[in-house]
């Protein structure tokens, strides 16, 4: 699906969408409740792939309305040889392998070709060292294992999903385990809302330094949660403003531990003069700060090796398509610098690269400068109603199906 924008002057405010990281987090823990009734829940296609996973592994998980009332999972009535499908969901398959270890099932674990590639060494090197089944093909990770409460080393130098996938398994099982984190830790703030929710589902945590403590339980309360709003996805609608300071975006919370939300003082700090900008906590802002960037003349970023690693190298991406806006982009050692003096109408279609991250940063440009953008359906991973949603904020635009 392709989308055309024309010159726009946007102007209004929206509702951010339900935060995809916090659903993954409640989901999975009121799948060992009794009953947890999650509320304020977008279905994406993560989220989708997350609950798909829960329902095969036993869990009673019904949906209706917004609102997701799951619980009932039994590890000891799960089957063998079991087929979970995580699509394209990185947090998916980062947190229901360690789950999966504990289960004493081989279970496979498939997802897109794009997905199989991202960094999973941390899980295979704890397989490797107790003695449990890992084989990773390019489709599928097949796995088997027994895993206990105990002590554990969990780089966290390549991403905090190691982390949080752990603490989300130990969590399940009885007794007292311990986290040693080693390496520097990456989006700290998503360790931070992981403990968050086990704490909300009356498991206790202790976070000193580098290490966790946990006491796991195997039937978690049962509790009732709203989802609060995506700071992330809040930061792809709010940077419209850059074309019209009349913009809003209302639901999100005032308090909360989101590393997004650090969006808020990054697009103060641009209006401000401030040219430089470290993304190592919160890499998923990369695509749209690079976008705002240009028209200040652009900017450097630090902390971007990682963006390697995600739905495509948005590095990369981001260079090949702001070049058609007449934008330079040069990727060093762990920064990314863009130098946008002469920004023009892209002189060719603009490609998604099945990324919807990439998508909503070059809508903005789009929307300033008009252009044409393919393959506009990667938005269904995180925000769906994106296109909805600035239509909104009349940001004009036709749609091909074609």
């Amino acid at each position: 699906m392709n989308i055309t924008f024309k010159e726009s002057l946007p102007c209004g405010s929206v509702t951010a969408p339900p935060s995809k990281s916090y659903a993954h987090r409640a989901l999975i823990c009121a799948a060992f409740s009794k009953r947890g009734v999650i509320k304020n829940v977008s279905l994406n296609e993560d989220i989708k792939a997350t609950l798909s996973c829960l329902k095969t592994l036993g869990a009673d998980a019904k949906y209706y309305d917004g609102t997701v009332t799951v619980g009932g999972l039994n590890k000891d009535n799960i089957k063998d040889n079991l087929i979970l499908d995580c699509n394209e969901s990185g947090s998916t398959l980062r947190f229901f392998i360690p789950i999966c270890l504990t289960l004493r099932k081989k279970i496979v674990l498939k997802g897109s070709k794009r997905l199989l590639e991202r960094p999973l060494d941390e899980y295979k090197k704890l397989c490797e060292n107790n003695g449990f089944l890992f084989e990773c093909t390019s489709d599928a990770v097949t796995l088997c294992g027994d895993m206990k409460s105990g002590d554990y080393e969990v780089s966290s130098s390549v991403s905090s999903q190691f982390v949080s996938g752990m603490l989300l398994a130990l969590s399940a099982i009885e007794g007292k385990s311990t986290i040693r984190l080693i390496g520097n830790t990456e989006s700290r703030p998503y360790i931070d809302m992981t403990l968050d929710m086990l704490n909300r589902f009356g498991v206790e945590t202790d976070f000193k330094e580098n290490q966790i403590e946990i006491l796991g339980r195997k039937v978690t309360k049962s509790i009732e949660y709203t989802v609060e709003g995506d700071c992330t996805n809040a930061a792809y609608i709010e940077a419209f403003k850059f074309l019209n300071n009349d913009i809003a975006v209302d639901g999100i919370n005032p308090k909360t531990i989101q590393g997004d939300v650090v969006y808020k003082k990054m697009f103060d700090g641009l209006l401000n003069g401030v040219r430089n900008f470290d993304l190592r906590d919160c890499p998923d802002l990369a695509p749209v700060m690079f976008s705002a960037s240009c028209f200040f003349g652009g900017a450097k970023f630090f902390g971007t090796d990682r963006l390697k690693y995600k739905e495509c190298d948005r590095s990369l991406a981001m260079k090949e398509e702001l070049s058609k806006f007449g934008v330079t982009v040069n990727i060093g050692d762990d920064i990314v610098s863009v130098d946008a003096k002469d920004i023009h109408i892209p002189e060719e279609p603009l490609v998604s690269h099945n990324d919807h991250r990439i998508v909503m940063a070059l809508s903005l440009l789009c929307a300033k400068y008009g252009g044409t953008v393919y393959g506009i359906e990667a938005v269904a991973k995180s925000y769906p109603d994106f296109f909805d949603e600035i239509s909104k904020l009349k940001v004009r635009y036709t749609k091909d199906d074609a």
